[in-house]
């Protein structure tokens, strides 16, 4: 068994020799153009070309929880392509989404602003049952930050293609529920895989229907989010603010109106990382299932694109 690596992030060892230790009877080598056909392959971003010599490929594992990227390239029918469900990526999410809505709610970058003007001020304290946390998509990430902000006492909403019942959280499920969804909530979080359904879905429309005062974090891709739109309502007082970690184009231009915006927090497509070691643990976990027959967490729907 051969297995192909391409964009793997970090030294080049430790992803071939990890992959030797967890698989002693697999050839594993970086790819470059002119290389031999590999059974299998361990990729982030590859290009065109990866996909042109290796016609052959059983699976693809991606080294994230998302795909859009891999379905812009053209790949053969009969090539499995899996995602990773985890890799310790829930928890850093949480942590992140987390700490954006709590500093929003309690006024934590307002009392910073003051400290650093040398101000002793007191705000009024808010209830956590006026501010309801819509959350855009049910997935491993979803499902782990609905968790941790329950943990939290906030009112937890969920939105889904498809219905899901969560402890302890109010589910919407479909385009019919979408406006019920965003008027019952005050926080939102998007979480949703990007396909030709869910682009530019943060518009003007569904922003509009959040309930006054609205925060937005965004975590998920920057094509969800039509800019545009953001800051016309941030702007005219609709939406109180914003955390993004995801956009349009990345490293986000120097000029972008969203550095200087006194409503917006950038950072730089952190919010969760893959960590190395437990992908590692996660692909040779579902390549011995695949092996056997068994049915493997996070396999790709091309058709719905996720």
């Amino acid at each position: 068994m051969r297995i192909a690596l391409y964009g793997a992030d970090g030294p080049a060892e430790f992803w071939t020799d990890g992959l030797r230790a967890l698989w002693p009877q697999a050839e594993v080598a970086h790819w470059v153009p002119g290389s031999p056909p590999a059974d299998y392959a361990v990729v982030w971003a590859p290009p065109q070309a990866f996909f042109d010599e290796q016609p052959g490929l059983k699976a693809v594992f991606n080294l994230g929880a998302g795909v859009d990227a891999l379905l812009k390239l053209r790949i053969p029918p009969q090539t499995q392509l899996v995602r990773l469900d985890d890799a310790g990526m829930a928890v850093q999410m949480a942590e992140y989404v987390c700490h954006a809505l709590i500093r929003h709610f309690r006024a934590l970058d307002a009392y910073a602003a003051d400290t650093h003007a040398g101000r002793w001020t007191q705000r009024p304290t808010r209830a956590r049952a006026d501010f309801p946390v819509g959350i855009l998509g049910a997935g491993v990430l979803g499902q782990r930050v609905a968790q941790a902000l329950r943990g939290f006492d906030f009112p937890v909403n969920v939105w889904s293609r498809q219905p899901k019942q969560l402890d302890g959280v109010r589910g919407f499920a479909g385009a019919a529920q979408l406006d019920d969804f965003l008027a019952a909530s005050k926080g939102l979080v998007c979480l949703l895989p990007l396909t030709v359904d869910t682009e530019n879905i943060l518009n003007r429309r569904s922003l509009s229907r959040l309930q006054p005062g609205g925060y937005v974090v965004n975590v998920a891709r920057g094509a969800h989010l039509v800019e545009a739109d953001l800051l016309a309502l941030l702007d005219s007082g609709h939406l109180a603010g914003a955390t993004l970690d995801v956009f349009r184009n990345e490293p986000l231009p120097a000029a972008h109106p969203f550095w200087a915006h006194p409503k917006i927090s950038i950072t730089p497509h952190t919010s969760a990382r893959t960590l190395r070691e437990e992908s590692l643990v996660q692909i040779a976990g579902k390549l011995q299932a695949l092996l056997q027959g068994l049915p493997v967490a996070g396999m790709v729907e091309r058709e719905r694109g996720y």
